[in-house]
């Protein structure tokens, strides 16, 4: 009886010793699970590979594991994050998550800002291909100047327009521009609107294009014919890209590794990737962000 007596309290304690250690690996594996991100983007390419492996990095160092998912279509990251597949996304601009947001009854919300995709204002090119100025106050009176047709880019590119110096509108901040929104135009000049794809082939005919970057690409601009560059301010912040995260993220157990998360995409570090990744083409959007250089004249 003794050695029964003996044998159950032993078997008790390694019964408990059990219990302890997995509540302990349970313990554990949940630190670990709050401690992994997985962000959504869209596929890496040669910008964007070099920021997420420093973003990666320097999340690593502060204990936070990030797991990166790739999506193709534009409509599914914002889809994962909201059925909480995926724990923040980062692709977009607050207009697009703002529009998604409207059509989907969606509460998505901006955690941080990244970095903007400047739009800019190219000079229109001679017959040699040359640009025909150098500077926005070259641009003569009567002169034409295209811009995209579509209501978002063409808004975007008066916008623009006006930062330059060459219109001023009756609207600002988040108000759609439309050229009946151009309250002054002291060179008179004539903004013709053709489809976004179209802009850079209009370069041989006029005085200068508001050009897509993505369009600007493939046409091969060379971006140094460039006179203006969008700048992040009041009129531009709709088109700053963001981290999206859920709106209760703040309270989420995934709170911590979101703040890491935004603390070292945010640095000095990755706004430098930002830029030479991208042959100045992005710049980092966020408060205090440092810009190294510019295509500005």
């Amino acid at each position: 009886m003794k050695l029964k007596k003996i044998l159950g309290i032993a078997g008790l304690a390694a019964a408990s010793v059990l219990v302890l250690a997995a509540c302990g690996a349970k313990s554990s594996e949940s630190k670990s699970d709050n401690n992994t991100l997985n962000v959504g983007i869209m596929t890496l390419d040669d910008a964007t590979e070099p920021v997420w492996d420093k973003v990666t990095e320097l999340a690593k160092k502060e204990g936070v594991t990030i797991k990166l998912t790739e999506f193709t279509d534009y409509n599914q990251p914002n889809e994962a994050l909201k059925n909480n597949e995926i724990d923040v996304n980062a692709f977009q601009h607050y207009n697009f998550l703002n529009s998604w947001n409207k059509d989907n009854k969606g509460d998505l919300v901006a955690a941080a800002d990244t970095l903007l995709s400047p739009i800019r204002l190219f000079s229109g090119t001679d017959s040699s291909g040359k640009a025909k100025y150098t500077k926005v106050a070259d641009i003569p009176e009567g002169s034409t100047i295209s811009v995209p047709n579509d209501a978002t880019n063409e808004s975007r590119a008066l916008y623009l327009l006006q930062a330059a110096g060459l219109i001023k509108l009756s609207v600002s901040g988040e108000e759609e521009a439309t050229l009946d929104k151009i309250s002054s135009n002291p060179k008179n000049l004539d903004i013709k609107e053709v489809d976004a794809s179209q802009t850079a082939s209009t370069l041989s005919s006029v005085a200068a294009a508001v050009i897509n970057n993505s369009y600007a690409q493939s046409s091969n601009v060379d971006y140094k014919t460039t006179l203006y560059t969008e700048e992040v301010n009041n009129n531009s912040k709709q088109w700053v890209n963001i981290i999206a995260a859920q709106k209760d993220w703040k309270s989420s157990k995934k709170a911590d590794a979101i703040k890491v998360l935004i603390k070292v995409y945010q640095s000095d570090e990755v706004g430098k990737l930002i830029q030479s990744s991208s042959n100045n083409i992005d710049i980092p959007a966020w408060e205090g962000a440092t810009v190294t250089s510019s295509s500005d004249k």
